[in-house]
């Protein structure tokens, strides 16, 4: 039995020395070329219906240009997830300002209680799957996709539920907190 005590004590205090000595990496500050984009036609280049069906299968989705033009479009991003918008969780700066929310979070939207990151396009030459960025204005976001447009390690794309949201955002140039995987 002692044996055991020790042995978990050394474990935790294994772990107490990583956590103190910064084994986390830490992020890195970067300005960056920060547009939006949403998952409408016109920002993701798809079409509805194939002129193979002559636009009878209205219900599908193709693609309308680059080198996959009229293939079927899954709305996907690139690492095989959904692309969604950064969600704040309950205790967040959202939770601060708007506090009646709260209970409203709680009784009908339980699955929003934790944090999400938002999806990220950017060039996975310099940005594998998986890194995170902070931007403001957005909140976290995760690379999981890559863009046609989006070369080079100061551009981004940041996703939008809505084609409104991703146009009231544009095009600004923004310091971005990174941390890789």
């Amino acid at each position: 039995m002692k044996y055991l005590a020790k042995l978990s004590y050394l474990f935790l205090c294994g772990i107490c020395i990583g956590v103190l000595s910064g084994c986390a990496s830490k992020p890195v500050g970067k300005t960056m070329e920060v547009t939006a984009y949403c998952g409408c036609a016109s920002c993701c280049s798809w079409e509805r219906g194939s002129w193979t069906y002559l636009k009878l299968d209205f219900w599908n989705r193709y693609v309308s240009s680059g080198p996959q033009e009229g293939q079927s479009y899954s709305g996907l991003t690139a690492s095989g997830t959904s692309p969604r918008e950064p969600q704040p969780g309950l205790f967040s700066t959202d939770s601060l300002i708007r506090p009646w929310m709260i209970p409203v979070r709680i009784i009908f939207f339980p699955w929003l209680l934790l944090p999400a990151d938002g999806t990220i396009a950017a060039d996975t030459t310099y940005y594998p799957f998986g890194t995170r960025m902070h931007v403001p204005g957005y909140g976290w976001g995760e690379v999981q996709d890559r863009g046609s447009a989006i070369k080079g390690p100061n551009r981004i794309d940041i996703y939008y539920d809505s084609h409104n949201e991703a146009l009231q955002w544009g095009r600004q140039r923004v310091p971005v907190q990174i941390i890789y995987p």
